[in-house]
């Protein structure tokens, strides 16, 4: 790699480290409530509990915001990482249905176990991910010539709307429909510190897996032949990559609910700017996911305060226009 290549890299992810601290700062400090610098300053490394602008930052602000950084960061990296060992640029957890699973998963434990702790909630929304992206792919693999990208996506988007009627379905038996709202919306009003504590280290540790395999997945996303001869063990990469996936959208949708089209557009924007090499665009996308998330959040936040939008119908917003844009360019491999 050139110097000056090199340089505009480290430029780069200084500018998306220096956007997300600033990003931030703006959505802890602006609210229904606005608070200085000072005063956020000393709520975050000077807490008292007996000052309410304190208890606004340290209690209800800040783990919110920091819920949407990590969820954020697990969506967008989960997405570059679908779009490099499948090779589809269509690929997503929420457009294939992945979050679906999930969501499906934590109706059932609100149903069946009601009282269930976090820990258990993640294990099963992360079972249901697993089982409905296992399924997807055998499905989009069944029909004549095989699997392409416009299958996977359209088997993904089937799976998706049946898994959504079914949780639909249980909402209503089981009188969970508000309970469930949540989910079906997604939003990070409801993180607590708890929920950053288990989460964080989790999506921390898939993150930098998923850059360790930056290297091969880098050569699979060129193609199957090439990587096979580079040396690449396509199928266990392949897995391992899926499952890297399914873990940071499973961990992800039991803490913020099902939020679609991050996974789908940060890792062009990242390809975009930095290359092919997902050594570095992983990591990139890691920083571009969480400001993106952290910017869908205060939005929802400040369109019509005190109430708030659903922070997946932000993100749509953007999402959906992309998507159809990348649908129309690859119907050409229906």
């Amino acid at each position: 790699m050139k110097l000056h290549s090199r340089i505009l890299i480290i430029l780069w992810f200084i500018a998306a480290a220096a956007g997300l601290a600033v990003s931030i700062f703006l959505a802890v400090s602006f609210g229904a409530k606005e608070l200085t610098l000072q005063t956020v300053w000393a709520a975050v490394f000077h807490y008292d509990t007996t000052l309410t602008p304190h208890q606004i930052v340290h209690d209800l602000r800040l783990p919110r915001v920091l819920g949407a950084v990590v969820t954020g960061m697990a969506f967008a990296v989960a997405g570059t990482v679908m779009q490099g060992v499948t090779r589809n640029p269509l690929a997503d957890s929420g457009i294939l249905g992945v979050n679906a699973g999930s969501a499906f998963a934590v109706a059932l434990c609100f149903a069946i176990v009601p009282g269930m702790s976090y820990w258990g909630l993640i294990l099963f929304s992360f079972a249901g991910a697993a089982l409905t992206t296992v399924f997807i792919v055998l499905l989009g693999a069944s029909t004549p010539g095989g699997l392409t990208s416009l299958r996977l996506t359209i088997a993904g988007a089937v799976v998706a709307a049946i898994l959504h009627s079914l949780s639909t379905g249980i909402a209503i038996y089981f009188a969970l429909s508000q309970d469930l709202a949540f989910w079906y919306a997604g939003g990070v009003a409801g993180v607590s510190w708890d929920h950053l504590r288990i989460l964080t280290p989790v999506v921390i540790a898939v993150v930098l897996w998923a850059t360790v395999m930056g290297r091969p997945i880098t050569f699979m996303s060129l193609g199957e032949e090439t990587a096979v001869n580079l040396g690449v063990h396509t199928n266990r990469i392949r897995i391992l990559g899926l499952t890297a996936a399914v873990i940071l959208a499973g961990s992800s949708v039991a803490v913020a609910g099902s939020i679609s089209f991050v996974g789908l557009v940060v890792p062009h924007i990242a390809r975009r700017l930095l290359g092919v090499d997902y050594r570095i665009i992983i990591p990139f996308s890691a920083l571009l996911g969480a400001i993106l998330l952290v910017w869908a959040d205060f939005a929802s936040r400040m369109v019509n305060p005190p109430q708030e939008f659903a922070i997946g119908a932000m993100v749509a917003m953007v999402g959906v226009p992309f998507f159809l844009y990348l649908a129309r360019k690859e119907g050409r491999d229906l």
